[in-house]
């Protein structure tokens, strides 16, 4: 038997905030892999290493948890007034299934450094030191993210004293924003799908339950920790060595889908793993994060632990923080409630590894709530860069 030769592929493996993953540009991909479908599926599976049964990633680029299972395609823009096209693929560990319905806010970080690094933005608009902006269209949801990175002899600055809780050092600052976050009406969706800052969400068989459902970021479900059973400062071996509680999360996570409107039925939960995320919140408290720093209840406004991907995340998903901040940003919602209730603008919310600040911009409209931004800060760095290689069968 014959066997197909490995085939290589430009890419680059990065950190964008507490998640890694591997970059593409569009026009690197072999051609069948440069539109959407399963040539491109299987290409990028094969890439991370999935699916794998051992649960390991041991043949591939993943890193065997949901922050470090990730695939990012980068072009350049089309659409008036952006740099590059983002589109973001979660790939899942265990099943050959890549779920493109969300975005990753932690790789939204790294985005801007790699479009600029690899020609996808005009340097004539670059500045040789100081801070560069890209506009970028995160294709998955249709909305804008405007990233500033720093710059230092006309190359993207990564070395830097910003510390983000969840990585282990330091790096330069990169501002992000998530303009207009929310769902639109036409796409089906809304801030509040169900119309309500609160919602009263019935799962047969495992109980009634207050819940905040949004749209801003990515969707998400909040519910209270204490009607769950938690406190709120549970770390990752709180909660993931229980598989009755992971599998009763998802089955609350289906019917929170159901009621947003995002699929027609329960079973469509299984194949929508990365979206919507659910989440449970809590006043603040004194914990260990899983560093061994010691979080005080007075240095943040609430506490929010977020699943994805059927597990306890280790810090904040970045799209999950943009969820974070805009519910925060409006009174009356189960975040707002938890973090002391009335107007705010920003939130400091305390998660496994420590801490995180999220603002939010949120006004009425014709009665309704509207989120115009959110802001946060995350850092990036390349970790390597070259080809990645898969076997040609692929």
């Amino acid at each position: 038997m014959i066997f197909a030769p490995q085939i290589k592929i430009p890419a680059v493996y990065m950190r964008g905030g507490t998640s890694k993953g591997v970059f593409f540009r569009l026009q690197d991909l072999p051609p069948a892999a440069q539109r959407p479908g399963a040539a491109r599926d299987a290409l990028l599976m094969r890439v991370i290493g999935s699916p794998d049964p051992y649960g390991k990633h041991t043949d591939g680029m993943g890193g065997a948890t949901s922050s470090t299972s990730k695939v990012v395609i980068l072009s350049r823009s089309e659409r008036p007034g952006h740099d590059v096209d983002y589109l973001f693929g979660q790939v899942a560990i265990d099943k050959p299934f890549i779920d493109w319905s969300g975005n990753c806010g932690n790789l939204s970080a790294a985005v801007g450094p790699f479009a600029i690094a690899t020609g996808l933005v005009d340097a004539g608009q670059l500045p040789a030191d100081g801070v560069a902006t890209v506009r970028i269209w995160q294709a998955n949801i249709g909305k804008t993210i405007v990233a500033h990175v720093p710059m230092g002899g006309g190359a993207v600055r990564e070395t830097g004293d910003f510390e983000l809780d969840g990585v282990t050092f330091p790096a330069a600052e990169i501002q992000l924003e998530f303009m207009d976050p929310a769902a639109d009406d036409e796409e089906g969706g809304a801030l509040f799908p169900t119309g309500n800052i609160v919602d009263e969400l019935d799962v047969p068989g495992v109980g009634n339950f207050k819940a905040t459902l949004i749209n801003a970021g990515i969707p998400t479900i909040f519910l209270e920790a204490s009607a769950l059973g938690y406190a709120g400062t549970e770390l990752q071996g709180d909660v993931n060595g229980d598989a009755k509680a992971l599998a009763t999360l998802e089955t609350i996570r289906a019917h929170g889908a159901l009621r947003m409107g995002l699929i027609a039925g329960l079973a469509e939960a299984a194949q929508r793993q990365h979206t919507p995320k659910i989440a449970f919140v809590a006043a603040p408290a004194d914990y260990a994060a899983s560093s061994g720093k010691t979080v005080r209840a007075a240095d943040v406004d609430l506490l929010v632990r977020a699943v994805s991907m059927g597990k306890l995340h280790h810090a904040m998903m970045g799209t999950a923080a943009v969820a974070i901040g805009a519910a925060a940003a409006i009174p009356g919602t189960l975040v707002n409630l938890a973090a002391g209730g009335g107007e705010r603008n920003s939130v400091c919310f305390g998660h496994p590894s420590g801490t995180l600040r999220v603002g939010a911009e949120a006004r009425l409209r014709d009665g309704q709530w509207a989120v115009t931004k959110a802001i946060m800060s995350r850092s990036a760095r390349v970790l390597m860069e070259g080809w990645v290689r898969v076997p040609g069968a692929t």
